[in-house]
């Protein structure tokens, strides 16, 4: 059934492709700017989801039905393997909302509350449903909820990142793959270090975590001990390496590296020659430029499977296991 658009709504539509394009830029922005990020995301949800709802007074064109967002009560009122339960019942309200408006993430023409009751052939339905249950349960309203989907969802938020020869922690072969991008002198870094190990750990051959550098120009030591570290690695001891220069990131200095290199027992005069080849200094140069054509702006920076994670990582496992039952 054709629908009648004014003439400003059916330009604003036309142009709805150029918008969605603008999704990977505002989802690069650095997570220095997280605040900003957010803003522009929810901003850009509403925008587009004033296609489906907009028109006005003027001259009308014919254009398809989409799904309009409306203050009715939504025809589905539960989903299978979703609990919402819990949820107080105006939150329940924005999370039904949501999910009838928005489309299959497998580009399916129906909601993606009608693939999860249907039982569509789409996998990530199921698992999109429930992660915007839980965001929902932490408080996020309509806009915002539309936001996370189309980062987490979205075609255009999907970037390919080079791992090969990069360090990597964790089953080779693991359906899941973290990607950090990492600066030993910060400290946030250190703060994550813990937390990706403990993802891994926790999901024991179901995740790999691959380290990729990101030094920083104004932290002195970083480019350095990026390359101590991929010296250690030539010598099979990249993350207990790792491991030291972050346990001692506040005594960082010219010394230090060797001293590592020392404790590890390394060969030194094979440690000294690689940290200073151009081959390491290659590697953490092409690293760096894999991070900026990646949208990475600070660190750390983490992506799962193609996708910046924007979360805490203490919600990390969490989220690790939502990727996996897809």
């Amino acid at each position: 059934m054709a629908r009648r658009f004014g003439v400003g709504s059916f330009f604003f539509c036309e142009t709805k492709n150029r918008l969605q394009r603008l999704v990977p830029m505002i989802a690069r922005v650095p997570p220095t700017h997280s605040v900003f990020r957010a803003i522009a995301l929810i901003s850009l949800a509403m925008m587009l989801g004033a296609c489906s709802r907009g028109s006005d007074e003027g001259e009308t064109v014919e254009r398809q039905a989409v799904p309009a967002k409306s203050s009715e009560r939504p025809a589905i009122e539960s989903l299978p393997g979703v609990e919402l339960d819990a949820l107080p019942a105006g939150t329940r309200e924005i999370y039904l909302r949501t999910v009838h408006d928005l489309l299959s993430p497998c580009n399916e023409p129906i909601s993606l509350a009608r693939c999860v009751s249907d039982g569509s052939s789409c996998r990530l339905c199921p698992a999109a449903a429930r992660y915007l249950a839980r965001m929902a349960a932490k408080g996020f309203g309509e806009d915002e909820l539309r936001a996370l989907y189309l980062n987490r969802y979205g075609e255009e938020t999907k970037v390919e990142l080079p791992v090969e020869g990069a360090p990597i922690k964790g089953a080779l072969m693991a359906p899941v793959t973290i990607v950090e991008f990492s600066d030993f002198q910060c400290p946030s870094c250190r703060h994550a270090a813990p937390l990706l190990d403990q993802a891994v750990r926790a999901l024991d051959g179901k995740v790999r975590l691959v380290f990729k550098n990101f030094p920083l120009s104004h932290h002195p030591f970083s480019e350095k001990a990026a390359r101590a570290a991929l010296a250690a690695e030539r010598q099979g001891k990249f993350w207990e390496y790792h491991d030291l220069i972050f346990e001692n990131q506040h005594r960082l200095d010219d010394l230090a590296f060797e001293a590592f290199a020392r404790q590890l027992k390394l060969d030194l005069d094979r440690f000294k020659a690689d940290f200073e080849s151009s081959e390491i200094r290659e590697r953490v140069s092409r690293d760096r430029s894999d991070g900026i054509a990646a949208g990475v702006g600070g660190t750390p920076a983490v992506f799962v499977n193609g996708r910046e994670y924007l979360g805490s990582l203490d919600d990390l496992i969490r989220y690790l296991e939502e990727e996996l039952d897809a």
